[in-house]
């Protein structure tokens, strides 16, 4: 049995309830402040055929101590569902859910479906009984329905590990390559190191999940109640329960249930609902585990290229490969050699028109002499610079090719350190494994 709450209740044809919905919004201030449930005015519940006045009537005398059993009657006779989800809900707000029955537990939880959206009174009495109303009976009776089924493998392994990983890093840097990120984000590289990693923060956010909670912590079941709006926010059980009440009031959309373990399972989430899912999706979480830590085994490549000062060169467990360096080597050479600033064949026609005003001079005048000195002087000047730029521009290459051979070496000297940091990180990711298995084979508390 199920209910879709989603609908107001049917009131047609019953005397007017408008007192009896203000009272029960006001019995839900109270069982919130201080787990009290005031008296109505006479008459308030004198609403026949109408299953929330006896269900009223009912609580009242449950919370009293006294005998419940004729209302009770009563109001299950108009609706059981709903009286069952009534009392269970409102139970838990008034800090009394150990009074509850396991028979209003299950009819009110109903029918739950792999294929169908968790209906909001299920997920009431789901979370309801996480933070501990029913106390570990309860608890226990909301893991079972889920775990019978709940199919966790519907959803992508990845999708699990996001909800328990939000906001990964894109890139995982091993220390042996901190001076080369450019070889952590080589796919060969980079796979095992995130998967260490990924795997590392996993078996951390599990022990969390699995960890007691503080004891700053506030108490799953206080003996008298939930005093404060802090302790039951305006969340699925409050909601559901004005809902119940109020014709007016309607509950959020449907989720699956594969959705709701997602969202449980979220850092922000209350730790005792993702406790519940944890357990639920350990079988994926597992698989996932696994499979992380089957990828921190990846054998480091035989080689890998990588580009160093914008070259592509390979590297090899022997050294740089001797051919790639060449060929950096000769790209260097060539972008090393800028395009004169003045036209190649300049100095050598100065020194040509120099030698030709010289021999004029004698036959003409000595004037040209001095032109001819100058344009000399000229070519001199122009050749000396050009000689100065071809001894910088060979400085600079050597300095650009005596960097890129060492940067090549260290390239090499951090893939072997890398290959003895493999060796480690698989083990740790073993240990991480091992230490994820026990407390997913643990499960929550169920206190």
């Amino acid at each position: 049995m199920s209910m879709d709450l989603t609908a107001g209740p049917d009131l047609s044809g019953l005397i007017d309830a408008t007192e009896l919905h203000r009272y029960a919004e006001e019995l839900l201030v109270h069982l919130v402040a201080d787990g009290t449930a005031p008296k109505p005015q006479p008459g308030v519940t004198d609403v026949p055929g109408y299953w929330l006045a006896p269900a009223i009537d009912a609580l009242i005398q449950i919370i009293d101590g006294e005998d419940a059993l004729d209302a009770l009657t009563r109001a299950a006779r108009h609706d059981e569902g709903k009286t069952a989800l009534f009392l269970c809900l409102a139970l838990a707000l008034a800090g009394q859910g150990d009074r509850v029955h396991a028979s209003w537990l299950a009819t009110a939880f109903g029918d739950l479906a792999a294929d169908r959206p968790v209906l909001p009174g299920q997920r009431a009495v789901w979370v309801a009984a996480a933070r501990g109303a029913y106390g570990p009976a309860g608890k226990i009776f909301v893991l079972r329905r889920l775990d019978a089924v709940a199919n966790p493998h519907e959803c992508e392994p990845e999708r699990w590990l996001k909800a328990l990983l939000p906001g990964e890093p894109k890139v995982v840097i091993p220390p042996s390559l901190l001076d080369f990120p450019e070889l952590a984000e080589l796919p060969a590289l980079q796979r095992p190191a995130y998967a260490a990693d990924r795997l590392a923060r996993l078996r951390a956010r599990c022990t969390e999940i699995t960890s007691p909670r503080k004891p700053a912590d506030p108490p799953a079941h206080p003996p008298t109640g939930w005093r404060g709006s802090g302790m039951w926010p305006e969340t699925e059980p409050l909601e559901v329960l004005r809902s119940l009440i109020n014709p007016s009031a309607h509950t959020g959309p449907l989720s699956s249930l594969n959705d709701h373990l997602l969202e449980d399972l979220q850092p922000n989430s209350d730790p005792r609902l993702a406790a519940l899912a944890l357990h639920v999706a350990a079988p994926v979480v597992r698989q996932a585990a696994e499979e992380l830590a089957a990828a921190t085994r990846a054998v480091p490549p035989a080689e890998v290229t990588v580009p160093i000062m914008g070259h592509p060169i390979t590297l090899r467990p022997d050294g740089p490969d001797p051919e790639s360096i060449m060929e950096a080597e000769r790209r260097i050479r060539e972008r090393a050699v800028p395009p004169e600033p003045y036209p190649t064949w300049l100095p050598q026609a100065l020194i040509g028109i120099a030698a030709v005003l010289l021999g004029l001079s004698f036959a003409l005048t000595l004037w040209l002499v001095l032109l001819a000195v100058l344009a000399g002087g000229g070519a001199s000047l122009l050749l000396l610079r050009r000689r100065q730029r071809e001894q910088a521009e060979a400085a600079l290459v050597g300095k650009q090719l005596s960097e890129l051979r060492e940067l090549a070496d260290r390239a090499v000297f951090a893939l072997h350190e890398y290959a003895r940091e493999s060796t480690r990180r698989a083990e740790a990711a073993e240990r991480d494994l091992a230490e994820l298995c026990r407390l997913l084979r643990r499960g929550p508390r169920a206190a």
